[in-house]
């Protein structure tokens, strides 16, 4: 197989970018993040793609990213909340080892604060998570290969309960 070792995906405040960093280290491979590469080759922040060029704009610099990045990047790969919203990303995904980092209301508050940074939570933080999180999580579900739950867990155990899975050993 060609591709990540591993397919983080999963709600902002999941730990997708903390543990993906120990996942890789974990497995002796690179850390990857889809929104850090957009950022860096447009030379802008993905609040400021919002704002500036609209989430359309967004989607498809992020759908080009992903489906690149899924097609060549050898180590763990973290992709944005919303990437698997789109279909063609769904479809891509079927062929790797995706990682859904489940985590519930209350975590994904706590971990996400006040949303600095986060254009999709302008308003109500809380209401706004919970939309976000009933609308995706069926999503995350469908794409998965492995579901873990981050909710009052910390960062190692989630990490050793991934490259587990990953290593076909139990758990």
């Amino acid at each position: 197989m060609t591709g990540p070792r591993a397919v983080l995906v999963g709600s902002m405040g999941a730990g997708k970018t903390t543990v993906g960093r120990l996942v890789a280290a974990r497995l002796g491979v690179g850390f990857a993040d889809t929104d850090a590469i957009v950022e860096e080759r447009t030379g802008k922040s993905v609040q400021d793609i919002f704002v500036e060029d609209g989430e359309a704009a967004f989607r498809a610099l992020e759908r080009a990213v992903v489906a690149e990045a899924l097609a060549s990047y050898d180590g763990v790969l973290s992709l944005g909340g919303g990437a698997v919203l789109d279909p063609a990303t769904r479809a891509l995904l079927a062929a790797h080892p995706v990682v859904f980092l489940r985590v519930g209301l209350a975590d994904a508050v706590k971990r996400v604060g006040l949303g600095t940074g986060r254009p999709l939570l302008l308003g109500n933080v809380r209401a706004r998570v919970k939309q976000l999180l009933d609308e995706r999580t069926p999503v995350y579900q469908g794409v998965a290969r492995f579901t873990v739950d981050t909710d009052g867990r910390e960062p190692a155990e989630i990490t050793a309960e991934i490259v587990a899975s990953l290593e076909g050993e139990p758990a």
